[in-house]
């Protein structure tokens, strides 16, 4: 009898939360039972003595881990890098996906002394540009760094960390070399089979330039923002490209960064029914400061702006996992990596700040 006690025994049992798992349809007051770093038991009431670690969830809520689509930690070697430790340790995080820090030619550094040591989960997409974003902006003013055959060596080298492509595309990065950076993207994106997400602000080169070469199960990073590149008409109406897109299975990610959010582009969105698939912080070294700060506290604002808990938590959870085709993460099914984050919802006045720095977003 002992012995079987001893083989259902969990190693931690997290007790009396409220669980909110929309990607899974779990919504409810239960325990979860946690062995060998796995959701084993979710239960309405499982019993503590069956555990050498009760945590006590009374009073918060129990959401998976979060994944954050949009990050920036190669830290000591990029302008924009920060460490995923600390903050993950207070904003609930445990998945960062690094979106262009590296390139091919740093990638190897950021996989030793960034990726592997970390007790964060991190994975990256690649930035077609060979520096990556070692200095602020500039990466595709000069096309001998639009190396796609060294790309696609790296890529194919690092399968299990690189998830995608990323291309920052804007007036700063590309410098007078117009759209063919993003081609560039576009044709390493295709021939490793990932997805490509594009960064866009202010332009040239231009949204619709840029949307021609979108595919189903790409990111538009900064959808929401209030740049030149605007995914909103001077009608104040959603650009029927981007629509089409949408249904079509192209990914809208917030990337709120420091000046990549626009709270009257988001009102006017939400308000047309178009939602963001993914809320993503763009959390960098500026960002940090604000009005970013976190990813949190980047949810909270569209709290406010009147979206549901529920849909909010799915596009930082379920939603981005999906994305990068990891769908065993961000969930608390059965079996299922056993990443958890405890909240307190709090009601009351907030007050955000507001800041449109001529190079804030990453």
């Amino acid at each position: 009898m002992s012995e079987q006690r001893a083989e259902t025994r969990y190693d931690v049992i997290v007790q009396g939360g409220q669980v909110l798992d929309p990607g899974a349809g779990i919504a409810g007051r239960y325990d979860l039972g946690i062995r060998d770093g796995h959701v084993a038991a979710i239960a309405p009431a499982l019993d503590p003595a069956d555990a050498a670690t009760v945590i006590d969830a009374t009073g918060q809520i129990v959401t998976p881990g979060l994944v954050d689509l949009h990050t920036h930690v190669y830290w000591g070697v990029t302008y924009w890098g920060i460490e995923a430790d600390p903050v993950a340790a207070r904003s609930g995080v445990t998945t960062w996906i690094d979106v262009g820090s590296a390139g091919a030619y740093s990638f190897p550094g950021f996989r030793r002394y960034i990726a592997e040591p970390s007790r964060s989960r991190i994975f990256a997409l690649l930035n077609l540009s060979s520096i990556g974003l070692i200095a602020p902006t500039w990466e595709f003013a000069n096309p001998d760094y639009w190396n796609v055959d060294l790309a696609e060596q790296i890529v194919n080298a690092n399968r299990d960390l690189i998830l995608g492509i990323k291309a920052r595309i804007d007036q700063n990065t590309t410098r007078g070399v117009g759209i063919r950076p993003l081609e560039r993207a576009r044709e390493l994106a295709d021939r490793v089979d990932l997805p490509l997400m594009v960064h866009i602000g202010n332009g040239p080169p231009s949204l619709e330039e840029v949307a021609a070469l979108l595919r189903p199960g790409d990111i538009l990073t900064h959808c929401f923002t209030g740049g030149t590149m605007c995914i909103l008409g001077e009608d104040g109406r959603v650009l029927p490209q981007i629509r089409e897109l949408q249904a079509r299975g192209l990914i809208l990610d917030i990337g709120h960064g420091t000046g990549s959010f626009s709270f009257a582009v988001a009102e006017a969105m939400l308000a047309q029914g178009v939602l963001p698939d993914t809320i993503s912080s763009d959390i960098h070294q500026l960002a940090v400061q604000g009005p970013m700060y976190d990813l949190p506290t980047t949810l909270s604002k569209f709290l406010a702006l009147g979206m549901s808990l529920p849909d909010v938590i799915e596009r930082a959870t379920a939603r981005p996992a999906a994305a990068i085709g990891r769908p065993d993460l961000g969930t608390l099914r059965l079996g299922a990596v056993a990443d958890l984050a405890l909240w307190r919802l709090e009601e009351g006045v907030q007050s955000y700040r507001w800041h449109t720095p001529s190079t804030g977003s990453a």
